[in-house]
């Protein structure tokens, strides 16, 4: 069995603009990068073995200060990068519906297998992030492993352990910098628990 201590990114001002960040490289913003100090000094204390990251800039400044302050290294793995959106990238909602309204048409079916031009279907997005985390767990048997990655990517493993479909909206919070706890046993998840962003209390409350 394998602990699971899953992450989500910081704060980025794409976030903020409701901007498709995909794979693109978006820095955390001063919010961010506070969230990543409250997660440092929320992991100062607990027993872990080993840092994983997703390779983008947003999920990397997350991992580092809490990775440093627990004397380890991140291990950077392109398998926790988010889903993959091809030409949608760096678009807000509204952009996308003015110049490219079948694009936008075809996403909101929520069809697993459509994938934006260039980018990835989510079908094969949630096998990737399968096989990612479950060779990352394998790997540390009776091991405790952090992994910073992305609201794409927790939501992949909500839907894994609730059993839900890949069609429809996101029915789980995913608040930047929260913690997830999970369980990894015979290439099965379980899930702790969820959305624990109480060492993010200190920071304030954005209106």
């Amino acid at each position: 069995m394998t602990h699971l201590l899953l992450i989500r990114h910081g704060e980025t001002d794409w976030n903020l603009a409701q901007r498709f960040q995909g794979h693109l490289d978006v820095p955390l913003n001063a919010r961010g990068l506070s969230q990543a100090q409250c997660l440092a000094e929320r992991l100062a204390d607990e027993r872990i073995d080993a840092f994983y990251s997703s390779d983008l800039l947003r999920a990397r400044q997350t991992a580092v200060p809490a990775a440093r302050r627990l004397g380890l290294e991140v291990a950077t793995r392109t398998g926790l990068r988010e889903q993959g959106f091809g030409m949608l990238e760096g678009m807000s909602a509204t952009e996308i519906v003015e110049r490219h309204p079948v694009e936008w048409a075809n996403w909101l079916k929520f069809d697993p297998d459509y994938a934006p031009t260039g980018g990835e279907a989510t079908r094969h997005f949630h096998a990737r992030v399968l096989a990612e985390v479950i060779a990352i767990a394998e790997r540390h048997a009776g091991e405790t492993v952090a992994m910073v990655t992305h609201g794409g990517v927790l939501d992949m493993l909500w839907r894994t352990v609730r059993a839900e479909p890949l069609t429809g909206r996101r029915t789980c919070a995913i608040p930047n910098a929260g913690l997830n706890r999970l369980l990894a046993r015979n290439a099965q998840l379980e899930i702790v628990a969820w959305a624990d962003e109480t060492h993010l209390g200190e920071l304030p409350v954005r209106s």
